[in-house]
């Protein structure tokens, strides 16, 4: 990663988090005992997000067993795991009203299955108080166990999401060295091929120092692997301890990005300075059906 740009572009301005609704969320979460990646990883969307009453549930504890340049998600060794999380968060969705969920968690390298039950029961709680609802889950490779993906998928997710972060010259200096960017073509792979109906899903940051070829080629990678929903935003530096922004990406080239990804066949795509995995993902459900 290069060296890092200092002064922020007029598109890179985000309100402070405040008002009625974002208080009600924060007093929810906090009463519930519940992580959200909103906080642990310190989105720029926020504000945005919690105004609306929505927000992704980071479930698994929020102490990740792996450290990426990029992440503001605290590392080291992980508490145990609390068994009635899922049951908390079929909770707060029903009280927030939410209707479309997103749930992500930390790697957990010390569990057997990678915590992929864990997901499971999360998914299978939340539709089971809150029958509207759709999901969408954001996992970790589980060091590319299909039975860990399977389990997840079994729970039944509209969205099934792994992330590949960076572009493939890139993936060794941002990215734990436990992760590697095959493996996690051959995730969404795997995901694809378990499942006959509902979306694959994967994300990538910008501003890490890739070149327009970079992400050419890893959207056509994430292409040649199943994945057919895409999201693409920038990379912004949580903490000091963490990797510098070699660029801001302005928003004309997202657009450009955004465009070049729907050429090459995926049903969704979306791109932007703020854009996140989780952020606005309603509107893939909105945009698609799921059943195809």
């Amino acid at each position: 990663m290069q060296a890092n740009v200092r002064r922020f572009p007029e598109w890179i301005r985000r309100q402070w988090p405040s008002g009625e609704a974002h208080q009600e969320v924060k007093a929810l979460l906090e009463g519930l005992d519940l992580h959200t990646v909103c906080q642990s990883a310190h989105c720029p969307n926020q504000g945005e997000c919690w105004s609306r009453r929505t927000a992704t549930f980071l479930v698994l504890g929020n102490v990740c067993t792996r450290k990426c340049a990029f992440c503001g998600v605290s590392h080291g060794q992980p508490l145990p795991v609390d068994i009635d999380e899922p049951g908390k968060v079929a909770q707060a969705v029903q009280r927030l009203g939410t209707k479309h969920l997103v749930i992500t968690s930390v790697t957990r390298d010390d569990l057997d299955d990678g915590g992929s039950a864990h997901i499971a029961q999360t998914v299978m709680a939340v539709k089971e108080r809150n029958l509207e609802t759709t999901v969408e889950v954001l996992v970790p490779d589980f060091g590319g166990d299909a039975a860990a993906i399977a389990t997840v998928l079994a729970s039944g997710p509209e969205v099934f999401g792994h992330n590949i972060e960076t572009v493939e010259r890139l993936h060794p200096q941002l990215r734990d060295r436990r992760y590697s960017y095959r493996r996690s073509l051959e995730v969404l792979q795997t995901a694809r091929g378990l499942r006959t109906a509902g979306f694959v899903k994967s994300a990538l940051m910008l501003g890490c120092g890739e070149t327009e070829a970079d992400v050419l080629g890893t959207l056509r990678d994430l292409r040649s692997s199943g994945c057919d929903a895409v999201a693409i935003g920038q990379y912004l530096r949580p903490g000091p301890g963490n990797g510098p922004v070699a660029e801001f990406v302005t928003p004309d080239q997202f657009k450009v990005y955004e465009q070049a990804a729907r050429e090459m066949g995926f049903l969704f795509a979306v791109a932007g300075p703020f854009v996140r995995s989780s952020y606005r993902s309603a509107e893939l459900l909105a945009a698609v059906p799921a059943e195809r």
